[in-house]
């Protein structure tokens, strides 16, 4: 049943608005809530957003254990910063995938507050300053236009949850349809494979041909994206391939429906890859 993805700054009330959605939903439906969180895992976290292969890892296995709770009579609330909109369109896919309802919880304060709340943790529970500062830059908020983040629900610190205007957007809306491919065979489109194999290799090419004349720092343009890739660093190809290859393998079993797309994700895939 519906996915309910919680979004924002760290220490910005997320857990809480969870717990009050959760007592709404036992209260007002006879169905079992599910809460997935890192809390769960036994991780830590100042550990976890240091490490960006530690943060890679617990984000699957988030994903994974949304997928495997995700069914036709409970309610899954996703608690976490979700705070990569690549990894949010992970998250739609899967819920397009089961042909479920979804909505993302925007939870919006300032750093200042969220910092000042984090200060007021017990130490054990607390984000460093550094990982907190880290965290806060790296956020990349919703917007309702992108489909992956609709309908969205923002919430300020001192908002009432909209708790019958979430719980309809998870029981009387219709899922999201799933991709044709996706019912059947992944990608068995021979020209969408197409598309994604040239589109793909000549992003490769604008980075590698960029390169020669660029700094780390320089934001670089490539054929049919609205946004950028942001050269940190020097790329080889051979690490560039391997990103692609991946990439593909993954788009494969979660195709866009619109190829014209494809560029824009693939620039998002490797910003956040590469850093």
């Amino acid at each position: 049943m519906p996915l309910m993805v919680m979004c924002g700054y760290p220490c910005s009330g997320k857990t809480r608005r969870v717990e009050e959605m959760k007592m709404y939903f036992e209260e007002n439906t006879k169905r079992k809530v599910h809460i997935v969180g890192e809390g769960a895992l036994g991780v830590e976290k100042n550990s976890v957003y240091a490490d960006s292969q530690k943060e890679k890892n617990v984000r699957a296995a988030l994903k994974a254990e949304v997928e495997r709770k995700v069914n036709k009579d409970d309610i899954v609330i996703l608690d976490s910063l979700n705070y990569i909109k690549g990894y949010r369109y992970e998250l739609f896919c899967l819920i397009k995938h089961a042909q479920t309802p979804h909505c993302l919880v925007y939870c919006l304060t300032s750093d200042e507050q969220s910092s000042s709340w984090n200060s007021s943790r017990d130490a054990a529970e607390r984000y460093t300053q550094d990982i907190f500062d880290a965290l806060v830059l790296r956020f990349e908020a919703p917007d309702s236009r992108n489909r992956w983040d609709s309908p969205l629900f923002t919430i300020l610190r001192d908002d009432t949850l909209p708790f019958e205007a979430i719980s309809d957007a998870l029981f009387k809306r219709k899922a999201p349809p799933p991709n044709q491919s996706t019912q059947s065979q992944p990608l068995s489109s021979s020209s969408f494979l197409y598309e994604l194999d040239k589109i793909t290799q000549d992003v490769l090419m604008a980075i590698f041909n960029a390169q020669k004349t660029s700094v780390p720092g320089d934001l670089v343009s490539v054929p049919g994206a609205t946004e950028k890739i942001e050269l940190t660093r020097s790329i080889n190809m051979a690490e560039l391939r391997k990103l692609r290859r991946q990439f593909i393998s993954y788009t494969k079993m979660h195709p866009t429906e619109n190829t014209g797309q494809i560029s824009n994700m693939f620039v998002q895939y490797l910003n956040k890859s590469l850093h």
